[in-house]
C-alpha cells in the first residue's frame, strides 16, 4: 500500500510540474465588489467553454481574507493553469485578439441577448484598479490530498524571493518529502512551488516564487520530521537562509472551474 501511495505521488508531482500559471492579484476600485462578482458569475459558462475547447486547463477565483499594510493589496486572486508554455501563450493571444467576445456569445447563446453580452465583454477591467499578472512555471508540487477545494475552503500563498542558487533543491530535495510525509498522514492537504518567469509592468518586484499550501486544521506541515537532530538543524538553517519570504496571503475560494 505505501508502495501504490508513493508511486501516486510521483505520478501527480510529475504532472503538476508541468503546469503553467497565471496568478492575477485584482485590486478593486472602491464600491466595486458587486460589479466584480457579477462579471466572475457572467464569466463561469465562458470558462466551461474555454477549458473544453482546450484554451485553459483550470480557472479558480479567491477572496483575500488576510489583512495587509500594503493600500494597494489585492482584493481577488485569479488563479489561471496551463499544461504547456505554449498554451498559455495561445490564451494570451486570444485575448489580444478579442476572441474571447465570440467565445462568450456562444457559451451564452440563448441565454442571454448577445448586445448585453457585448456590453459585459466591453466593461471587462472596469471594475478595477489594477491586476497585476505573473506568470508561473511549476518547479514542484505534492500530491493534492482531499479531492478539489469547495467554495469556502481556503488557500495559503506565499510571495518569496530567493537569496541564493540553492534556494530550490532545499525546498524540493530537504523541505518537500516532510511534507509529503504529513500529507500521507492527512496533516496537510497540498503543496507547491512555482517560479516566476514573467510579470505585468505593474506587477510587484522583489517576487522570484509563489508557495500554494492547502492545510489541514490542526495539522503540520513538519508531523514526523525529526526537528531534534543536527543534520535536520542545519539543512533548516539552509533553508531560512535560501529564501525570503513576504507576509502569507489567505485566500477563500470563491469560484472554481476545472
Amino acid at each position: 500500500m505505501k508502495k501504490l501511495i508513493l508511486l501516486l505521488t510521483l505520478f501527480f508531482t510529475f504532472n503538476l510540474n508541468a503546469q503553467y500559471t497565471i496568478l492575477s492579484a485584482v485590486q478593486l476600485n472602491d464600491g466595486a465588489e458587486d460589479q466584480y462578482l457579477k462579471l466572475e458569475k457572467f464569466f463561469g459558462p465562458v470558462h466551461d467553454l474555454a477549458i473544453e475547447k482546450g484554451i485553459q486547463d483550470l480557472q479558480a477565483v479567491f477572496k483575500v481574507t488576510s489583512e495587509s499594510d500594503d493600500e494597494n493589496a489585492p482584493h481577488y486572486v485569479i488563479i489561471t493553469n496551463f499544461s504547456s508554455k505554449e498554451q498559455l501563450d495561445a490564451y494570451n493571444e486570444s485575448w489580444q485578439k478579442g476572441s474571447w467576445t465570440e467565445l462568450a456569445k456562444e457559451a451564452h447563446r440563448g441565454k442571454l441577448s448577445m448586445r448585453y453580452v457585448t456590453r459585459m465583454m466591453n466593461g471587462v477591467g472596469s471594475e478595477s484598479k489594477d491586476r497585476r499578472n505573473y506568470h508561473l512555471q511549476g518547479i514542484a508540487a505534492t500530491i493534492w490530498s482531499g479531492g478539489d477545494l469547495k467554495p469556502g475552503e481556503t488557500m495559503i500563498i506565499g510571495p518569496t524571493q530567493a537569496q541564493n542558487d540553492d534556494f530550490e533543491k532545499y525546498e524540493t530535495e530537504f523541505w518537500m518529502p516532510y511534507v509529503e510525509k504529513a500529507i500521507i498522514s492527512g496533516k496537510h492537504r497540498y503543496w507547491g512551488l512555482s517560479k516566476v518567469y514573467e510579470k505585468s509592468e505593474t506587477a510587484y518586484d522583489g517576487i522570484s516564487h509563489f508557495f500554494f499550501n492547502v492545510m489541514v486544521e490542526g495539522g503540520s506541515m513538519i508531523d514526523g520530521a525529526p526537528t531534534d537532530s543536527f543534520k535536520y538543524q542545519k539543512l533548516r538553517e539552509g533553508l531560512q537562509a535560501a529564501s525570503q519570504h513576504a507576509d502569507p496571503i489567505v485566500l477563500e475560494l470563491v469560484s472554481l472551474h476545472n
